[in-house]
């Protein structure tokens, strides 16, 4: 009995110092990883607005479900939703960050710019984990050619974009277009629905 007391206090003793020694290390470590990730955030915004001088954070609205899956995006969410400014403080469009659960490898999370009058700035992508040499082409194939193009919904063609609203697939890699395309599409829904953006043809 003896024994196991003295085995219990030990073991006691180690949890209290291991978890005093964590909370240190915690508290050490957490401001530079906040400066890293604000650091990598900023990195994703400026890629996708490039003439922005400032990004501010806004509220994510609370998504109508019924309404977000009757438009085809059950699988797709929205993440985070910056305002870019320029040196003015006018308002240039937003940075949507969205993640889709569509991929053929997981979740590929992505930020999206889209002007005020809704056209695609330009895309980031933040993480993928799609097959080596095909999805994992979509920051090389997908990514480029959604810039500077204004469409309400795009979709991809396996035959050669031939309208404003086509995106050519990757070859052999037709989930990972469909989830990219999908996501992106999303972020338009949520831009003209949340963020009272205009139709395209306005």
């Amino acid at each position: 009995m003896k024994e196991m007391m003295k085995n219990t206090g030990i073991m006691l003793v180690i949890t209290i110092v291991a978890g005093l020694a964590l909370g240190s290390i915690y508290q050490i470590t957490k401001e530079p990883i906040a400066r890293q990730e604000a650091k990598k955030k900023q990195e994703a915004c400026q890629e996708v607005f490039q003439d922005a001088a400032s990004f501010e954070a806004l509220e994510v609205a609370a998504i109508d479900e019924a309404a977000w899956a009757e438009a085809g995006y059950a699988q797709e969410s929205v993440d985070e939703v910056m305002s870019a400014l320029d040196e003015n403080g006018s308002l240039l469009g937003y940075v949507i960050t969205v993640t889709t659960k569509e991929g053929y490898g997981g979740d590929i999370r992505f930020s999206v710019g889209v002007r005020t009058d809704g056209t695609v700035n330009g895309m980031s992508i933040l993480s993928i984990s799609e097959t080596a040499g095909l999805g994992m082409r979509a920051e090389e194939v997908l990514k480029p050619q959604f810039a500077g193009r204004k469409s309400e919904q795009f979709q991809y063609t396996k035959s050669g974009a031939v309208s404003e609203d086509q995106i050519d697939a990757i070859s052999g890699a037709t989930i990972t277009t469909n989830a990219v395309t999908n996501g992106v599409n999303a972020g338009l829904y949520y831009f003209r629905t949340e963020l009272g953006g205009g139709s395209a043809d306005e």
